[in-house]
């Protein structure tokens, strides 16, 4: 029976990309703990293949407009609320059977708290006698509402490996917690006692993540092994909308040999094939990233691995010789970060203008045989959607799978400060994440869901163009030819050509009705009056 109990609760949300959920900073705090003496059990709720549909909450009611009717189409959206991973009473009864005298729950994303906080109340109600600590960005962030929550009893700000092991010694000896970096917790007087953010010193004098508590079983992408990496943590950039850049966390690096020494135990003892580095900023030191390039396959040569940096790289530091090392290290895809191609925009993010150094990325990583995902960031305070469409635009002429982000507020940035003055953030927590749509300012939600389907466009266009497929022609929509049992690439190509005729976006129900989706007619026939010039588009006609 452990003494620690790390909880990654359930999502519910309309879809979860989860290669991206390996619970590494439960990892990690459990490294610290266990390093301190303390047994520890990880409990990964969304280590499990189920899912199951609920209601949507009530505040996204709205979304029903643009997500309501399924869509088996490539340009279909989201449909389907669901519940992934285990129930609350499951993680309540396992917190119980495990008899641990500290649970501590991740709550990483503001969007998610509720999830977390429904953790904590099925473990205090089947297992009372434990405390229950929640740790992550949103208590970080947002301590004072965590703390709300009766069956939280603390909440540690910041890294928790520098403050779970002191906390988990004070309550074993029954010493106070006050001087535990990061803490907060209930004073008699029924306030709360709140703690700058913990912050480690040295990330090299930290054990390695304890990997072995990892479900790796689960966390399998194409029948091999995955796992994550960070070879920093923070950045030094204040990009407005993120709060990791806020100046909450220093910017800090590990050395080359303990990341390298972590990937090691990685792939020969968990047989990780998929490496994904996790940094805000993997590239941003161009010397320490093209050494460790040159590094990984002289150790681990022959062995197939697949490396990704899904949070994006700054095209800055991506010159000819890095992408050349990266492919060669094993990278098959940069993920790029464009965040936008307005000048205008680029000021109110507090971003740098990265076009040219983007369009170098593109054009080196096709010389080298390397895919690209640009991303770009729509919706935002004051963006407008023609501005967005020319985001869109811009990356339709480059060969290039393009991603957009709706714009969600984060707790911590200067954005989410800045919303609050002025009256505009979401009424529920709940709404802060991209799939809510969640701003509805310069960029009415319509507009934002159909620039959405117009990325969907664009990636069928290019997905059919690489297969070496023409392009259908234009023609107008004969909805008794289309069968649903087709496939997906053959209705695409159906639909696709009814919006080469007129600009309209529909899409196909498992039963086969055809729709047409709720959608900006001047956007969606700008893009397409565009698509013209730069695909192999026969010529349209109204």
């Amino acid at each position: 029976m452990p003494d620690i109990l790390l909880i990654q609760p359930p999502v519910r949300d309309y879809y979860l990309t989860q290669k991206r959920t390996i619970p590494y900073g439960l990892a990690c705090i459990a490294a610290a703990l266990i390093q301190d003496g303390f047994s520890v059990a990880i409990l990964d709720a969304l280590a499990v293949a189920k899912s199951r549909v609920i209601a949507p909450p009530p505040e996204m009611g709205y979304l029903s407009a643009f997500y309501g009717k399924p869509d088996i189409s490539p340009f279909g959206l989201f449909h389907t609320f669901r519940h992934f991973g285990y129930s609350f009473e499951h993680i309540g009864k396992t917190a119980r059977e495990s008899g641990a005298f500290l649970v501590g729950i991740s709550s990483l994303f503001t969007a998610y708290s509720e999830e977390a906080l429904a953790a904590a109340r099925a473990v205090k109600a089947f297992h009372p006698r434990c405390r229950v600590v929640l740790g992550g960005h949103h208590p970080t962030a947002l301590p004072e509402a965590a703390m709300a929550e009766p069956a939280v009893d603390f909440v540690i700000r910041g890294e928790g490996e520098a403050a779970m092991a002191l906390l988990a010694a004070a309550l074993r000896d029954g010493r106070p917690v006050d001087g535990i970096p990061g803490i907060v917790f209930r004073k008699d007087s029924r306030g709360i006692a709140v703690s700058p953010p913990a912050e480690l010193e040295d990330l090299d004098g930290q054990p390695p993540p304890a990997i072995h508590l990892v479900n790796h079983a689960f966390y399998r992408r194409h029948k091999r092994g995955s796992a994550v990496v960070l070879t920093s943590r923070g950045c030094p950039m204040r990009c407005t909308y993120c709060a990791v850049g806020g100046g909450t966390l220093r910017y800090r690096t590990r050395s080359r040999e303990r990341v390298l020494q972590e990937i090691e135990t990685a792939v020969f003892q968990y047989q990780a094939r998929f490496i994904d580095f996790e940094d805000e900023n993997l590239s941003l030191d161009r010397e320490s990233f093209l050494a460790l390039l040159r590094e990984i396959p002289r150790r681990f040569d022959g062995l197939g691995l697949e490396l990704r940096a899904m949070n994006g790289l700054f095209t800055p530091s991506l010159d000819e010789a890095v992408i050349q090392a990266m492919k060669r290290a094993g990278f098959r895809t940069l993920n790029l970060s464009l965040g936008t191609s307005d000048p205008a925009q680029l000021r109110r993010f507090r971003r740098p203008d990265v076009r040219k150094a983007t369009d170098r990325a593109i054009q080196a990583a096709g010389r080298h045989g390397l895919d690209v995902v640009c991303y770009i960031i729509a919706g935002a305070p004051d963006q407008t959607p023609r501005d967005s469409l020319a985001d869109l635009c811009y990356l339709a002429r480059r060969d290039v799978l393009a991603g957009v982000s709706i714009y969600y507020p984060a707790p911590g940035s200067s954005d989410y400060a800045v919303l609050e003055r002025r009256g505009m953030l979401p009424p529920r927590f709940s709404l802060m994440r991209s799939t809510a749509l969640p701003i509805s300012h310069a960029t009415p939600r319509q507009a934002a869901a159909t620039l959405l389907r117009l990325a969907r466009i664009l990636g069928f266009i290019r997905a059919t163009l690489r297969r070496g497929a023409a392009l259908p022609p234009p023609a107008p929509l004969d909805e008794s030819g289309i069968d649903p049992r087709s496939g997906r690439e053959v209705i695409g190509r159906r639909l696709l050509s009814a919006y080469f005729h007129d600009g309209r976006i529909h899409g196909m129900t498992p039963t086969g009705e055809i729709f047409e989706h709720p959608a900006s007619r001047d956007l969606s026939v700008r893009f397409r009056d565009t698509l013209q010039k730069y695909f192999p588009i026969p010529k349209l006609h109204d």
